[in-house]
């Protein structure tokens, strides 16, 4: 493998351009993500003054767009490829195939319970996918409200946290009262 652990600005770059001039997929370290998050973190951490602070957003800005260039490239080949090296595929990019083949087959069962009449079967669908809980971070306070499984919430404030049915978490986001929480280490 040509990549070194260490990421700085002139590998990524290196690397987006090695695997946009190339048709097929390319191997790179299994730790890559991991390196250049540990690197674009370490870079946001730096505390700097006056131009050595616009140059080192900047460099974040670049690294930003490289990694999502990256990410999008290497994607667009697996997708588009029939004799795909699933050995070169990175553990980031596994878990995001997944959720296109978890979507595929939810596609089908959509398709297949449409199509065979089962109509049961797509209500209780449905409900599930209603009243599966969330997530989310209210922006304002809130009043009790009655969830989409007829059980009672809140009242809330803001900055509460909360687990509530998926249909009245998505319908409190589009007012801008919550917002979703994503778990991050």
């Amino acid at each position: 493998m040509s990549e070194s652990n260490q990421i700085d600005i002139n590998s990524l770059h290196h690397i987006v351009l090695r695997e946009t001039e190339n048709d097929s997929i390319l191997e790179i370290d299994p730790l890559f993500y991991r390196n250049l998050s540990d690197f674009i973190g370490n870079l946001r951490k730096q505390e700097f003054d006056g131009v050595e602070s616009k140059i080192k957003d900047t460099m974040i800005e670049m690294a930003t767009e490289l990694t999502s260039l990256l990410i999008n490239i290497r994607l667009d080949k697996i997708l588009e490829s029939s004799d795909l090296e699933i050995g070169y595929l990175l553990d980031e990019e596994k878990f995001i195939l997944d959720s296109q083949e978890e979507k595929r087959e939810r596609i089908e069962m959509i398709l297949s319970a449409t199509i065979n009449g089962k109509s049961k079967f797509l209500e209780s669908l449905a409900q599930n996918h209603k009243t599966k809980k969330i997530v989310i971070r209210f922006l304002n306070n809130i009043d009790e409200i009655v969830g989409a499984d007829l059980e009672k919430y809140g009242p809330f404030k803001t900055e509460d946290i909360a687990t509530i049915p998926y249909e009245n978490a998505q319908a409190l986001i589009a007012k801008n009262v919550a917002t979703k929480v994503h778990w991050e280490d």
